[in-house]
Parts: structure tokens; C-alpha cells; sequence
């Protein structure tokens, strides 16, 4: 019996995270279990998860399974799009410096910040009265 071939890999985006499989196929995505474009229903948002793998020339030949935990529609389609580029790069790490040149490898720091103790918000105060 011939062996699968398979490359995993996690993907983070503020408080999502998504786990990434990558098999050798004709270019079906799954997330969760659903079709990619019931679950993703903006172009926009399926354009941004399938980037890594149209810069690596890519596109058309893998099947991917995400599973997509926490966090909003936006930030689990950032995740699934760091989950692909590293799953690429692990299929072949010659496409390494295109994949960072796009910036895809890079975790986007950015995530709420906290509320404060003393204030209405992270950055909010609440309204001073001299009198």
C-alpha cells in the first residue's frame, strides 16, 4: 500500500489558532469539516488564506484540511494562511524566502490589550471633573 504524504503545521493570528494539513490533491479546501467557501463567505477572506499557496505556485495541487479554534472569522483565516506557509515550507524549504518576502511566515503580533484596573478600557480613562 502506497504511504500518505502529508505536511502538518499550526498557524497563529491573535487568539486563533489553526492546525493545517497539507496532502497532495487537486486544490480542495476544508475548514472544520465545511467547505471552504460556506465557511469563509467573503472573497476577500478565501483570497487571504489561499496567498502562500499562489506565491509558492502552488495552487491547484495540494488539499487542505484546516481545523480553526478560537478567535473570529478574520483572525482564523490569518492563522490558516501562517498555517499554509509553514506547511509549504516544509514540503519544500527552498520556498522559504519567498514565502517570508511575502510576509507570510511572520506572526502578526497585534492582539487586544488589556483593560486596566482604575479605567474604562486599555486606554480609556473616565471623565475627570476638576469640580
Amino acid at each position: 500500500m502506497a504511504e500518505l504524504v502529508q505536511y502538518a503545521a499550526t498557524g497563529r493570528r491573535k487568539t486563533s489558532v489553526a492546525r493545517i494539513i497539507l496532502r497532495p490533491g487537486e486544490g480542495k479546501v476544508q475548514i472544520n469539516r465545511r467547505p471552504f467557501e460556506e465557511y469563509f463567505p467573503t472573497p476577500a477572506l478565501r483570497v487571504h488564506v489561499e496567498e502562500p499557496l499562489r506565491a509558492a505556485e502552488l495552487a491547484g495541487k495540494f488539499d487542505v484540511l484546516i481545523n480553526a479554534q478560537g478567535g473570529g472569522i478574520h483572525g482564523q483565516a490569518g492563522a490558516a494562511r501562517m498555517g499554509i506557509a509553514r506547511a509549504l515550507v516544509l514540503f519544500n524549504p527552498e520556498l522559504r524566502p519567498r514565502l517570508r518576502q511575502g510576509g507570510f511566515l511572520t506572526r502578526d503580533p497585534r492582539a487586544k490589550e488589556r483593560k486596566k484596573y482604575g479605567q474604562k478600557g486599555a486606554r480609556k480613562r473616565f471623565q475627570f471633573s476638576k469640580r
